[in-house]
């Protein structure tokens, strides 16, 4: 008897964590869907074109969008071979990079060295990726290469830096803020 009601609790408990197999029943949609946003290839490549030697775009977002409860900004970022650059950490913007050319080293997490609060007011914050820090180098942080293909998830609050780049990177930038700190565009 003790082993039917132990088959019973597992048959209850299994089928509970099934998900629900649709039984002929219409799905319940939003009734106002958001649309989908294209970012052509053209797109892109004008951003590029609006700043092919500078170290950070001045236009990072190619567009910010409305996704349902949070924003999306999408951009492109083309860095030249330069000293290492400026370590950042974004307060509440989760960035991830698609890299599409060149490669580098990426050095994630650890203690951002000579670390500065970016004044509220600032171009980044406003219109690139929210509150956030900058510093002159990582200490203790992973280092990784990456390459044309890879791509990297950085969440929020986590450190990051380009301690060095092989010839330039070219990378697509996908910015997820839950708090719709960039304006939608």
């Amino acid at each position: 008897m003790k082993a039917m009601l132990g088959l019973v609790a597992f048959v209850f408990a299994v089928t509970a964590a099934v998900p629900e197999v649709a039984t002929g029943q219409q799905a319940v949609l939003p009734a106002n869907p958001l649309p989908a946003t294209y970012i052509s290839a053209a797109d892109i490549q004008a951003n590029l074109n609006g700043a092919p030697n500078a170290a950070t775009n001045p236009q990072p977002n190619i567009r910010v969008v409305d996704a349902g409860g949070y924003n999306v900004a999408v951009g492109v970022i083309h860095r030249p071979q330069t000293p290492p650059g400026v370590a950042a950490v974004h307060f509440k913007v989760t960035e991830i990079y698609h890299v599409m050319d060149g490669g580098g080293t990426l050095v994630t997490g650890g203690t951002m060295v000579n670390a500065k609060t970016r004044p509220a007011d600032s171009t980044s914050v406003k219109l690139e990726d929210g509150p956030g820090a900058s510093g002159t180098a990582i200490q203790g942080g992973v280092s990784r290469k990456i390459k044309a293909g890879d791509v990297v998830v950085i969440p929020a609050g986590l450190p990051h830096w380009f301690s060095e780049i092989e010839g330039s990177i070219t990378y697509v930038v996908v910015r997820v803020d839950p708090n719709r700190l960039l304006a939608a565009k």
